[in-house]
């Protein structure tokens, strides 16, 4: 990204976390992965005196201009590609006005970091094109601003870290503290396995007032227990606060914390895989129970893949929709999703969408 190009194509992925869920707004650890499911930017000198992008996605393009554009300017899908100029001029680096066309193929509302990827790819398109060098983990940043200050979604930076750092047959294990990131191998090839994606097509949204309430039932847990973040509490402290709800959010956060870490010294270990089995199981029965995000598509769709033979499996994402992750021995894959397809045909639910979960990766360019 040092050598600046008059054009051309970048990319970034989508995700999907393996575990780890709403820990990383509270300093913690989370353990997701880039899929080849990709946003992938065409981008050039703008032709007019305005920057221009195009979505293949949607109808109509949409015009800013990159030298002023600010939060409230534009609305909408094209909020995450304005939003990234935007930042990455506030960060200090060069833009000029751009044409961009926009394709993708991750699913939007999936829960699979859709909006992350595009704001990704914009960034490495705009780090290409100025000929700045920001490295991966600088562009995080600046399209986590971009998602929290310019959209208004108030996540965390694991999307956007995943869609950088993100490598083939790696797991990308973040310390959101200090945005520290260590890769761990996840060969399940070799081990007999695969991992499953279940698009449960159950409504999805991050920036809904759901996942800001979860985020603030958080920091109220922090601030009675005194602590900077949930990363800093145990649980025989969380154990003592006195709203039941609060107590039983601060204890998924904390429990995950430590399941996160549990996956990864076993895969750090070379152990098999299908040990962490039972931590993604319990991963989800503390989102279904303490924090409350899961909805009656995506338990079915958990419910359904053990029943079927998934060694563990777990909602993955948000919440409130989205997907599902079912690690399964290869081949029990057809079974597994036969499985789901079939509770939910008995729901009279419109089709689940199943894919492979590789890891895969992260940001970059194309041509």
């Amino acid at each position: 990204m040092s050598e600046s190009s008059a054009s051309g194509v970048w990319f970034a992925p989508g995700r999907v976390n393996l575990i780890g869920e709403h820990t990383d707004y509270n300093d913690g650890f989370v353990l997701p992965f880039a899929l080849p499911r990709r946003a992938v930017v065409t981008a050039g000198p703008a032709a007019g005196p305005r920057s221009r992008v195009r979505s293949a996605q949607q109808d109509a393009p949409v015009e800013f201009t990159a030298a002023t554009v600010r939060p409230g300017d534009v609305p909408g899908w094209a909020a995450y590609v304005a939003g990234t100029v935007w930042a990455f001029r506030e960060a200090g680096y060069p833009v000029s006005e751009l044409d961009l066309e926009l394709d993708s193929d991750v699913p939007v509302g999936a829960g699979l970091s859709s909006s992350a990827a595009v704001e990704c790819a914009v960034g490495v398109a705009l780090a290409g094109m100025s000929g700045v060098d920001v490295g991966p983990t600088g562009l995080a940043r600046i399209a986590r601003r971009a998602e929290n200050e310019f959209v208004g979604a108030p996540t965390g930076g694991m999307d956007q870290m995943a869609a950088m750092h993100g490598r083939a047959g790696q797991l990308v294990f973040l310390d959101t503290r200090d945005d520290t990131v260590e890769l761990v191998p996840f060969d399940l090839a070799a081990h007999g396995l695969d991992l499953l994606v279940i698009d449960t097509r159950a409504p999805h949204s991050h920036a809904d007032g759901e996942y800001g309430a979860r985020r603030a039932d958080c920091e109220r847990a922090a601030a009675a227990l005194g602590v900077p973040a949930l990363r800093d509490a145990g649980l025989p402290e969380v154990e003592t606060l006195t709203d039941d709800r609060i107590r039983r959010r601060a204890r998924h956060v904390v429990t995950e914390n430590d399941r996160v870490r549990a996956v990864v010294e076993l895969l750090r270990s070379g152990a098999d895989p299908r040990e962490i089995g039972p931590l993604l199981d319990a991963s989800h029965v503390s989102m279904r129970d303490d924090f409350e995000i899961t909805v009656p598509h995506v338990d079915v769709a958990v419910e359904s893949a053990r029943a079927g033979g998934a060694v563990g499996a777990r909602m993955t994402g948000g919440g409130f929709g989205g997907c599902v992750i079912a690690l399964c021995e290869t081949g029990a894959a057809a079974a597994v999703a036969g499985a789901v397809e079939k509770a939910y045909a008995g729901h009279g639910w419109e089709p689940p969408v199943v894919f492979p979960g590789i890891p895969s990766d992260g940001a970059g360019r194309l041509t």
